[in-house]
């Protein structure tokens, strides 16, 4: 039995859903990025937490390309740049060795800024 050649046994696409997953699980795992409520109209939804949110624009080419916004809450005080810059290397990286997609475009778009911890209330 004989296989036959790469090209003749079909292709492999990868859906823009899987694509956006590993991107936010990848700036998630950056240190300095945090969760953070899932909110409604600045209204505390009381359902979890939600991390990075990426969207993601397929192109073509061979190694295919993605264009992608990420969205991110960063922990205050800390080096914004550079936890970006992290950020970026992580996302590009881990698409690379997941799914052979290099990144084409990268906006980072930080929503906002969060202790790591709440700040207690102070009495008076």
């Amino acid at each position: 039995m004989t296989l036959a050649v790469a090209e003749e046994r079909g292709g492999l696409e990868i859906h823009s859903t899987v694509l956006r997953k590993i991107v936010e699980h990848a700036a998630d795992q950056v240190p300095g990025t945090l969760r953070h409520e899932r909110r409604l109209a600045g209204i505390d939804l009381g359902i979890g937490e939600a991390g990075a949110s990426a969207r993601i624009t397929t192109g073509t080419g061979d190694p295919p390309s993605v264009d992608v916004r990420l969205e991110l809450t960063l922990q205050y005080p800390g080096p914004v740049r550079s936890v970006v810059a992290a950020v970026r290397e992580k996302v590009g990286d881990e698409l690379v060795r997941i799914t052979g997609h290099r990144v084409r475009s990268m906006t980072v778009t930080v929503e906002g800024l969060r202790p790591a911890r709440p700040i207690p209330a102070r009495l008076h």
